[in-house]
């Protein structure tokens, strides 16, 4: 990434300094792609978790609402980031969007029966699903082949948000089934504007911006082609290093059980705020499947 700052050429052009900086993005893209089991071409760079969250929640609905007016419902659990719960609140107040909250259980999961009952209300008006991979408040992890599986029986998309999952846990994006899925640089001792969305081929996505064309034509603008290099790298070591991290926090079940059973408590009494209220950093110990 530092030897890329140092040398000029947009990856969009066709001079040799364009050629150049098209090819080092490529290269990243594909070591991107590699390290969590997905196509090269399903990698849509981005500055981050906030505008894939975006892309995904409002460019998929708005894909499916194209091929079926009816298809106005969003389904996103009650403990979204908020780049996901705000998308859908937008949708909901600019674009004539039903919001759909997907209730969790004790420990902030949503069952896969939850889902499938909330599909199943109203069938021929589901749009997309949105259900994060991991919680950032309590580290929480959701089912989400499984829930991917439901969200396939009945014909609908689901987006994961995977910020807090990718390095922590086992990701392979073809294996787990879902449409689409949110990473970002900085959670991983990355470049801080630098992340990407997963997007399965075959998956329509309107895009947010338009113009130059670039990333399938769905994330119009120029590459940051130095923060690309440098995402690409920081993925790579972070799931190369995710054995030594869960090792050296084997201990931490404890602590985060404790602070699943005091997040229940508080969700009992004061109920699931309509928006997150923190957006800052991991749980205190990575997360763990249940």
């Amino acid at each position: 990434m530092t030897a890329a700052m140092g040398r000029t050429g947009n990856a969009s052009s066709l001079h040799s300094a364009g050629r150049r900086a098209r090819r080092e993005v490529e290269e990243a893209r594909e070591r991107i792609a590699a390290a969590l089991g997905a196509r090269p071409s399903e990698i849509v760079l981005t500055t981050g978790g906030t505008e894939s969250d975006n892309l995904a929640v409002k460019g998929m609905f708005w894909a499916r609402r194209a091929q079926d007016p009816r298809r106005t419902r969003v389904l996103v659990s009650a403990i979204e980031h908020h780049a996901v719960l705000e998308s859908a609140e937008w949708l909901v107040e600019h674009e004539g969007a039903e919001l759909r909250l997907l209730d969790v259980d004790e420990l902030g999961r949503v069952r896969p029966e939850v889902l499938r009952a909330a599909l199943a209300e109203a069938p021929d008006a589901n749009g997309v699903v949105s259900v994060m991979w991991a919680n950032n408040e309590v580290g929480t992890v959701n089912p989400i082949r499984e829930l991917a599986a439901v969200a396939g029986e009945f014909g609908v998309p689901l987006h994961t948000d995977a910020v807090q999952a990718v390095g922590i846990l086992p990701i392979d994006f073809a294996a787990s089934g879902a449409a689409a899925l949110t990473l970002t640089g900085h959670k991983l001792g990355g470049p801080y504007g630098a992340g990407a969305l997963l997007l399965g081929r075959d998956v329509p996505c309107a895009p947010l911006l338009h113009g130059g064309g670039q990333e399938r034509d769905v994330r119009s603008g120029t590459l940051d082609a130095p923060s690309v290099i440098g995402l690409a790298a920081a993925v790579e070591h972070a799931v190369a290093d995710m054995p030594r991290r869960a090792a050296e926090s084997s201990g931490c079940g404890t602590n985060w059980s404790r602070r699943c059973a005091s997040w229940s408590r508080t969700r009992r009494s004061t109920g699931i705020p309509a928006r997150a209220r923190s957006t800052a950093g991991r749980p205190g110990c990575p997360a763990t499947p249940t």
